[in-house]
């Protein structure tokens, strides 16, 4: 039976060769670089999280949708015109933890006032934020000390697909709980195969 991860990259391979590689074709026709690519993504990001503060959370769920398209392919547009660099990687992680950050602060500005305020959706939107980093730097960490640190669920991806979801149907409260929850453990499951790894050194 396919474990997590291979189910992960099955799906990986899938989009790039049916999705990522044809755009990434038709961006650098129209002389898109990766750093344009990466600061388009962002731009898109800050707006879709002024609708979702504004509660239009099916614009914003398209958005973030096109947000993460270019986030996508900011990557395989470097790799197709031999613009791979270092500053161009640190470039699109941290504008990625910026862009996930942003809407995330746009949906706890939503729940903090209005008629649909709730405390628990400013709570959970704070989890979900120190999750999806803890997320991102147990990784950092574990592959800084020479082990890997991809173990655990809800990464970039499928974090991206839960908001995207939730807010087109308009039901975001389901996405901070979701992430709210399922990203501390997440954190924890990879901090732990990491330990585990470096025990074994």
């Amino acid at each position: 039976m396919p474990d997590l991860q291979s189910i992960r990259y099955g799906l990986r391979d899938s989009v790039t060769k049916w999705f990522e590689r044809p755009a990434v074709s038709i961006l650098v026709a129209l002389k898109f670089t990766p750093s344009v690519a990466t600061v388009v993504g962002l731009g898109i990001a800050f707006i879709a999280a002024y609708f979702v503060y504004r509660g239009e959370f099916f614009i914003g769920g398209v958005l973030v949708l096109f947000s993460s398209v270019f986030d996508l392919l900011d990557g395989g547009i470097a790799r197709a015109t031999g613009r791979v660099s270092r500053r161009g990687a640190l470039m699109d992680s941290v504008f990625d933890r910026v862009s996930e950050l942003t809407v995330l602060i746009g949906l706890a500005m939503y729940y903090t006032s209005g008629p649909d305020a709730n405390q628990w959706g400013v709570l959970l939107a704070f989890v979900a934020m120190s999750g999806s980093l803890m997320v991102s730097y147990v990784r950092a960490r574990a592959e800084g000390l020479g082990v890997k640190g991809t173990a655990g669920f809800l990464t970039r991806p499928e974090r991206v697909v839960i908001m995207v979801v939730c807010l087109l149907i308009g039901y975001p409260m389901a996405s901070l709980w979701i992430l709210g929850v399922g990203t501390p453990l997440s954190a924890a499951w990879r901090f732990i195969d990491a330990w585990r790894a470096i025990g074994t050194e």
